[in-house]
């Protein structure tokens, strides 16, 4: 069973945290669930992944956060997934975990949050999840090395406009881009380009959810930045990246274990 860690007084602020029986890479892999942050979708979607990864030497941190819907959306999220990150530290010094390897592997609505979060330490001064938010006493900052995005929400714009989802975005961000460009500057993935880690966008072929475009501009606005970014198609719809049983998951895994070191 894993052990579960709160970073928060709220239910829904807390991560599990999965240790393999003998450890083969050094580092974690942090896990990001999606549901276009909305309540009804849990970290149960995590777990799954989360075992799998402790089933190959790596543990593995499944985050929850509050949702649009139970208490989150914007900044709340945010400030959730930065805190659960930061939690890390604790965890990792009760389980003698290193952390100078932290990949995150977020699906769909969590390739957002997980692309943002590798983005923090570029955040102004009082934003949501930026480092300048700990005061002194506060939680140690837990840098991502790495992200692996599963068919990522990584264009708020394009999926505000498109209304992927029934309006996802307005249900998550609660403004439109016109009416609040900066909470849009500071949320969006395609805008906090270059990122200082390796981004690496996976897309499923047949994936109707989420569209490859939303993958394909933001790897193409990230090399044409310089930043590290590739482009991974694979076989298989949106689900199929999640599910443990295909090889469209494990091409993700394939690429957490190829960014965490080997012990």
């Amino acid at each position: 069973m894993p052990a579960r860690y709160s970073y928060g007084a709220d239910p829904n602020q807390y991560a599990e945290l999965y240790l393999p029986r003998q450890r083969k890479y050094a580092g974690v892999a942090v896990v990001i669930h999606g549901g276009y942050w909305r309540s009804r979708y849990t970290a149960q979607l995590g777990a799954p992944l989360s075992e799998d990864l402790a089933a190959h030497g790596v543990a593995a941190w499944n985050l929850e956060y509050r949702r649009a819907g139970d208490g989150g959306g914007w900044p709340e999220t945010f400030e959730d997934v930065s805190a659960g990150i930061d939690a890390l530290a604790a965890a990792a010094a009760e389980h003698s975990l290193d952390l100078s390897a932290v990949v995150a592997l977020g699906h769909s609505a969590g390739g957002q949050l997980a692309v943002w979060a590798a983005g923090r330490d570029a955040m102004p001064p009082g934003a949501p999840g930026s480092y300048g938010r700990r005061g002194a006493g506060g939680p140690a900052a837990v840098p991502l090395t790495a992200v692996v995005s599963q068919a990522g929400v990584l264009d708020l714009r394009q999926a505000m406009a498109l209304g992927l989802s029934d309006g996802a975005v307005q249900n998550f961000i609660r403004r439109s881009p016109e009416s609040d460009p900066e909470r849009y500057r500071l949320a969006d993935p395609l805008q906090q380009v270059p990122l200082r880690v390796p981004v690496y966008a996976v897309y499923g072929a047949a994936d109707t959810e989420v569209p490859a475009a939303q993958s394909r501009a933001y790897v193409a606005a990230a090399r044409a930045a310089g930043a590290v970014a590739e482009l991974i198609r694979v076989s298989g719809d949106h689900f199929d990246l999640i599910d443990i049983h295909r090889e469209a998951y494990a091409a993700c895994r394939a690429l957490v274990l190829d960014a965490l070191p080997v012990i």
